[in-house]
């Protein structure tokens, strides 16, 4: 293992700049995650300063990863919730750089993920993907596959793509 892995309670302008460096690669890579391509580093690193100002204030957890170049990979939990739902958490933005892919750090956010949701009191998270191999890792991970919505959102480069949606509860 190359990599470590930790939540972040606060988000410095250093770690913006890893963690946009890490979206752009993985739109560049194909990734549909709400992103179109070409994305601009100023977009990029607006979405993150957003982030970062709802990780100050709660609304989200955001766990990163870290390899001797620096972030390597990133999960988020949306903990604000309507209501009637504070149990629940949206797992958003599963990002690994792919520089660091197959060596196991999807699963290990995935991991830290359900822990930090388990901090927050949530007991139930829910996901969506357009991408196979992320499906085949939350298959693996003890998640539990839904449904799939057929031309949900357009790829980076164009061209519409279904998007598979997932849940899991966790033990309390």
């Amino acid at each position: 293992m190359s990599w470590s892995v930790r939540r972040l309670h606060a988000v410095d302008d250093a770690q913006v700049e890893g963690l946009a460096d890490v979206l752009i690669d993985c739109v560049a890579g194909g990734a549909s995650v709400s992103f179109m391509w070409p994305l601009p580093r100023e977009r990029a690193l607006a979405f993150w300063r957003r982030v970062a100002a709802d990780v100050a204030r709660g609304a989200r957890a955001l766990v990163i990863a870290e390899d001797a170049a620096g972030v390597c990979g990133t999960v988020q939990l949306v903990l604000e919730q309507p209501e009637n739902q504070p149990h629940r958490a949206e797992l958003s933005k599963m990002l690994v750089h792919r520089r660091a892919r197959r060596q196991g750090l999807g699963a290990a956010l995935m991991l830290a993920a359900e822990a930090a949701a388990r901090q927050c009191d949530k007991t139930l998270l829910v996901l969506d993907t357009a991408n196979p191999e992320a499906e085949r890792l939350y298959e693996r991970t003890g998640w539990t596959r839904v449904g799939v919505i057929p031309n949900f959102a357009y790829l980076p480069q164009g061209g519409l793509c279904r998007t598979t949606f997932y849940y899991r509860e966790l033990a309390t």
